[in-house]
């Protein structure tokens, strides 16, 4: 008979997740997420590739030092296990898995075991790291060499393996890995070696993330200047005259929102847009909803589309309006075809980008993106008065342009589709976000997102100045007692992003000192 241990009925993927940055995450990784049964993954793969995974979550810790991580035969172990349960495993590993990331001692564990098993590469911190800090690693007539190299050799081999003499000799540039509580003998090994005391060198922490920190300093004084900075795992060590460069290329650290941590409370609609912008212009994102979205009874929006033809307008005030409408229009199997009497208009561009990609272009697109703004709209047309419209909404939302709508002489179904509650499952985490301080700003994108921190975060929340999308929800927050320090210009995420970033940059740049 076949030895039933070794048969395998699953398979595993050992995946590199990369140096941080979720942007540098392969295609194929980010397939195998969505479609496995179990992750088991490392403490140096970002968070964010975790969120909404499906399956089934193993913390195997593996960072450097860390005595909290799991055995490597443990986790070798493991992976066997949950393949031979038939599962689709991801082993999730920072990095690369093949560049001392132990992956190949996997791999093995996996063939002795007779367990299918792929390898995806992924970006390794020690390319990734000095290209996000500005230092290429390689560069013509400077150098056309690189040695990785780790700096943290397994104990259990004995003597030290690297000949720190020869790479002191070698010329081109010199990348350490996982090398910051062995700095202080390396720099002495290799200044023994014979390399020049002046040669340039940098170390980098966090590299690729919004809280990358970079060091420059000389061998003879990356030491002292380290230890200065308190840096501390993980941090990439490069040496070589390459970090010279970094004087004209630096890049990710130069981008304006760098440095600043923003939280983001937005629910729904738009969160990815507001996180992406602001992420994408350095901000480090911290993104926790206030609030949640939802819908309310769907009898009333059924009656009315039961009856779109007596409708000459239909008014919407949120993408959430529109895609709630849109639901139930699909489910009395129908779709814009239904709208083609009707006149349409749209608060914002957000909404209006909403219907358009619905195959609906909205008639009214205000100037100001605000109930104010569509009704001004309204009252300067002369096809609004004596007619019937069609209102989707929030619950509770501000009776101006109903009452507005009504003086001109048209008759308004006010139709509530959905209400915005307090997020109560993420209480304790915007608690800790507050108390924890270091946030440059919080970004709040409706009254109800202000109400809602209040509620769930109570004084804490007065110790962070507050970035408002615009009037309305500055209202709100200046009523709560919030410090409101920027406030959009149009009320839409772009115009919030823009506002953020000018708050903290002048037109040529330069960080405002406030003077």
């Amino acid at each position: 008979m076949p030895d039933e241990s070794a048969r395998a009925t699953g398979v595993v993927f050992l995946v590199g997740a990369g140096p941080g940055d979720p942007g540098l995450f392969t295609v194929r990784g980010r397939e195998l997420l969505g479609e496995c049964d179990a992750i088991v993954y490392d403490a140096l793969a970002n968070p964010a590739l975790l969120e909404g995974a499906g399956a089934e979550l193993h913390d195997v810790g593996k960072r450097g030092g860390n005595t909290e991580s799991a055995r490597q035969a443990d986790i070798n172990a493991l992976i066997v296990r949950l393949a031979r349960e038939g599962k689709r495993v991801v082993r999730l590993k920072g990095g690369d898995p093949f560049v001392f990331g132990r992956g190949s001692e996997e791999a093995q564990a996996l063939a002795a075991a007779h367990v299918p098993f792929e390898i995806v590469p992924g970006v390794t911190a020690g390319i990734a790291a000095p290209a996000y800090a500005g230092i290429p690693v390689t560069h013509r007539g400077v150098a056309t060499c690189v040695t990785f190299v780790t700096g943290h050799e397994d104990e259990a081999k004995g003597a030290p393996t690297v000949d720190w003499s020869a790479l002191a000799r070698a010329g081109g540039t010199l990348v350490l890995y996982m090398g910051v509580r062995a700095l202080p003998r390396i720099v002495e090994a290799l200044l023994a070696g014979g390399l020049p005391a002046r040669t340039p060198a940098a170390a980098v922490r966090w590299g690729t993330y919004p809280r990358q920190e970079t060091i420059v300093a000389t061998v003879d004084t990356l030491v002292a200047r380290v230890a200065a900075a308190g840096l501390t795992a993980p941090v990439i060590t490069v040496i070589g005259h390459v970090v010279a460069l970094r004087e004209t290329i630096a890049w990710f650290e130069e981008r304006p929102l760098f440095g600043k941590r923003i939280l983001v409370t937005r629910a729904h609609a738009g969160t990815s847009a507001l996180a992406a912008r602001l992420s994408d212009r350095g901000a480090d994102i911290v993104h926790v909803p206030a609030t949640r979205i939802e819908p309310l009874d769907p009898a009333p929006i059924r009656v009315a589309i039961g009856r779109l033809a007596s409708y000459e307008w239909i008014v919407c005030t949120s993408q959430n309006a529109v895609e709630l409408f849109w639901a139930e229009l699909r489910s009395a199997g129908l779709d814009a075809r239904a709208l083609s009497a009707a006149r349409v208009a749209a608060i914002g561009p957000a909404t209006a980008d909403s219907l358009l990609a619905r195959g609906v272009a909205a008639d009214v697109k205000p100037a100001r993106f605000v109930a104010e703004g569509v009704l001004e709209a309204l009252q300067a047309r002369d096809d609004v008065a004596g007619t019937r419209v069609l209102y989707a909404t929030a619950e509770g939302a501000r009776d101006i342009l109903p009452r507005g709508l009504t003086a001109l002489g048209a008759r308004v179904d006010v139709v509530p589709l959905y209400r915005s509650v307090v997020e109560r499952a993420n209480a304790e985490s915007l608690r800790r976000t507050f108390t924890e301080g270091a946030l440059s700003l919080v970004t709040v994108t409706s009254a109800s997102a202000v109400h809602a921190l209040v509620d769930v975060v109570g004084a804490a929340v007065r110790c962070a100045p507050v970035a408002s999308i615009g009037p309305v929800t500055s209202a709100a927050a200046r009523e709560a007692g919030l410090d409101v320090a920027v406030e959009a210009a149009q009320s839409t995420i772009p115009g919030l992003v823009d506002a953020i970033v000018k708050h903290f940059v002048d037109d040529d740049g330069r960080e405002l000192t406030g003077d």
